[in-house]
């Protein structure tokens, strides 16, 4: 393989990129500007770009530096170079490449031992404002937290703070003078105790690069090439530092979207974005519109979102880029209501159960919410219905016990497997096979389950790489977890993904839920100024184009059943209700007829009624059932109850869920049309081709048997 890829031409690399993508990876020399929408290939022209560049001899691997924001994306971006031929490209996170940097440099320049990482501000704090007198509690030891987070990627010191922060809100209601004395003090205890912070590692690089010629020359020396990906969410301390990398050249190449700034609460800025032109008036500017992830429902209503917020008043508004789907036609985005959380919850279990059941893995689900106390009650519905699921951002993957054994179990077995004719997931398979994994999943959630889904991760990602590099070893597999495990980098799991919205940026799957969008949520309460506001309909915009196929957007009118139902659905829904056509129809008399107009007619129709009393639902399980709350089954109760029944044991028979075989809903349906062919099973809500095929004779035959009996 590797072979293979030298042999080709350098151009071989750029096959298969569409026109822009083409333009941005043939650009090797000068500024390059890449303004990227959400699902438009930024990555992949980026490494097509560096592989481009290496391969026709531009470039050398190991004097290119591609910058990225998270660890996960850095080794991504890692495996792709190595897969496009171009391995000794440095991908890394800011802090990485800085920390590497420092660890070389400072024993040279400092003298000395690094100062050790601090993990967490909270206990150095808390010690401060002891010493202080200051009362404070944990909460707002995490916003003075954040703060100095703040204050320290604006580049602020404690006296710089005072001078330039009088415009923000004081956090947790201490003045600004009171938190600039905490700021110092909690500094002057890190002195003390040879520690520094996560900023620390990009103040410390700064300091010497800034003090220091011959270090600074000698890191220019060493990097002719930056690419910086997610430029929109660079700070101005990483500003700085990208500055000093730099020395005055212009071998930059930055990719970003002003849309999908998220972070501006941590001192990100897309400003740097929006004025790349001119700090550099001859770079390129290519713009990738074309979004091969969504389908164009989804992309239309994300670009829908976007231009409901009008240029102008006192918060400038880059015009968005206008993202173009390359994906057929899908089903539309649905939108709905609750009457609380817990309703909301479990309509979601109950369409998850319905998207496994026509062929979605869990894997390819999400649901994502505005803040992390959002996942309680979806945590319990899912928990109930049998659904696994994963808290991103909760307990690291390669931390997990089952796969430290496995990856411990895997480098035993390479040790005596040199000379193995198996493929590397058929030895893994059989290597883990004897820790709990097994081709069929177990049919019991808890530990069980969570063990075996992570070891099924393991066998998963040696089948992708298998399939992306042919002369793939034991050996070089676990070198890829090794690195992934240094970078934090997992690999699937089987399970729903829960996650805020913020976690969320840069992933994708077939099936999304938004929920709990409604005042208060989505926007937040806190976000009050036009520019805060600004970054929530951003947010929301990030969390619509996490979804390739799938997109399900709810809200909740109360937070516990039985409440009052006083919160309104989130002011964002209502452009995107009008492109839906799910907005209340309005009574206008049209010009000589005194009817309905047309529009509003036909809003009408599109609306979900009950088949009772014709009253319009809102409620997401009523909409699947077709009927309100008041009104009776109009199903046969007992060929219900006897399908139930005859779910159970099927699925037992399966080694299955019973809701993976059909929903309640489904069973409701099939209780009150009773069909007795395929073409009747058809048009029963949660029967596809896919299931009809599966399960299609055994419930003819069940529903048979109960006719017959009657």
């Amino acid at each position: 393989m590797t072979h293979a890829v030298q042999e080709a031409p350098p151009e071989s690399v750029l096959d298969g990129l569409d026109a822009e993508q083409r333009a941005a990876a043939s650009a090797l020399t000068g500024p390059l500007c890449i303004l990227a929408g959400a699902g438009t290939g930024k990555t992949r022209a980026i490494t097509h770009r560096i592989a481009y560049g290496v391969r026709a001899g531009v470039y050398d691997p190991h004097r290119v530096l591609a910058v990225t924001f998270t660890a996960r994306a850095a080794a991504e971006m890692r495996s792709r170079l190595t897969a496009l031929g171009a391995p000794g490209v440095q991908a890394r996170t800011f802090h990485a490449a800085a920390l590497r940097q420092l660890q070389y440099f400072w024993p040279i320049t400092v003298g000395g031992s690094l100062p050790q990482i601090l993990d967490y501000k909270i206990k150095l704090l808390a010690e401060a404002g002891k010493r202080l007198r200051m009362t404070t509690d944990r909460a707002g030891l995490r916003d003075f937290a954040s703060e100095i987070e703040w204050a320290k990627v604006s580049t602020l010191t404690p006296e710089g703070y005072l001078l330039h922060a009088t415009d923000r809100e004081a956090p947790a209601g201490a003045d600004h003078q009171a938190f600039a004395r905490l700021y110092q003090a909690y500094e002057d205890i890190k002195e003390d105790r040879h520690l520094m912070d996560f900023e620390d590692v990009l103040l410390f690089t700064v300091g010497m690069l800034e003090s220091d010629e011959r270090v600074a020359a000698q890191v220019r020396q060493q990097y002719r090439h930056f690419v910086v990906d997610e430029y929109q969410d660079v700070s101005p301390l990483q500003q700085r530092l990208l500055d000093l990398w730099l020395g005055g050249r212009d071998e930059l190449c930055v990719v970003g979207d002003a849309a999908q700034t998220i972070y501006s609460f941590t001192g990100a800025t897309p400003d740097y974005l929006l004025s790349f032109r001119r700090r550099f008036p001859e770079a390129e500017v290519v713009k990738l519109v074309r979004d091969y992830r969504s389908t164009p429902e989804v992309v239309k209503l994300a670009n829908t979102l976007l231009a409901d917020r009008r240029p102008g008043g006192a918060a400038s508004w880059p015009a968005p880029l206008q993202l173009i789907s390359q994906r057929r036609a899908g089903p539309s985005p649905e939108l709905t209501e609750h009457p609380d959380d817990d309703a909301e919850a479990s309509w979601v279990a109950e369409k998850v159960a319905d998207a496994t059941g026509t062929g979605t893995p869990l894997s390819e689900i999400a649901v994502l919410y505005r803040t992390n106390g959002q996942s309680q009650a979806l945590e319990q519905a899912l928990a109930t219905a049998g659904i696994s699921y994963q808290l991103r951002g909760s307990e690291r993957f390669f931390s997990r016990p089952e796969v430290r054994e496995g990856i411990a179990a895997l480098r035993t077995s390479s040790l005596i497997a040199d000379d193995s004719t198996e493929s590397v997931p058929e030895a893994v398979r059989g290597v883990l096979s004897s820790l709990g994994w097994s081709s069929q999943s177990p049919s019991s959630a808890g530990a069980v389950r969570e063990r075996w889904e992570s070891l099924a991760a393991l066998v998963g990602l040696a089948e992708r790489l298998a399939e992306e590099r042919p002369q793939l070893t034991l050996k070089l597999f676990l070198t890829e977890l090794e690195e992934r495990s240094a970078a934090q980098h997992a690999p699937t799991v089987e399970g729903v993904t829960l996650a805020s919205l913020h976690s969320a940026k840069g992933l994708e799957w077939d099936a999304v839920f938004l929920v709990g969008l409604c005042e208060g949520l989505m926007p937040i309460t806190f976000a009050q100024s036009q520019e805060e506001l600004d970054e929530e309909r951003r947010l929301l915009y990030v969390g619509i184009t996490r979804a390739k196929t799938r997109l399900y957007l709810s809200s909740a009118a109360a937070r516990h059943p039985g409440g009052r139902g006083r919160r309104k659905s989130s002011r964002f829904l209502i452009p995107l209700r009008r492109e839906l056509g799910l907005e209340e129809p309005t009574r206008r008399i049209a010009p000589g007829n005194g009817k309905l107009s047309v529009n509003a007619a036909a809003r009408k129709r599109k609306a979900a009624v009950c088949a009772g009393c014709g009253e319009v639902l809102t409620v997401g399980t009523q909409i699947s059932r077709r009927r309100c709350a008041e009104c009776p089954p109009r199903y046969d109760e007992d060929l219900f109850e006897h399908l139930r029944a005859w779910r159970r044991g099927y699925a037992q028979e399966l080694e299955t869920r019973a809701f993976m075989v059909f929903s309640d809903s489904t069973l409701e349906h099939l209780a009150e049309h009773k069909p007795l062919s395929d073409p009747e099973l058809l048009k029963i809500p949660g029967i596809g081709e896919r299931k009809l095929e599966l399960h299609g004779e055994r419930l003819k035959a069940a529903i048979r048997a109960f006719t017959d009996a009657g």
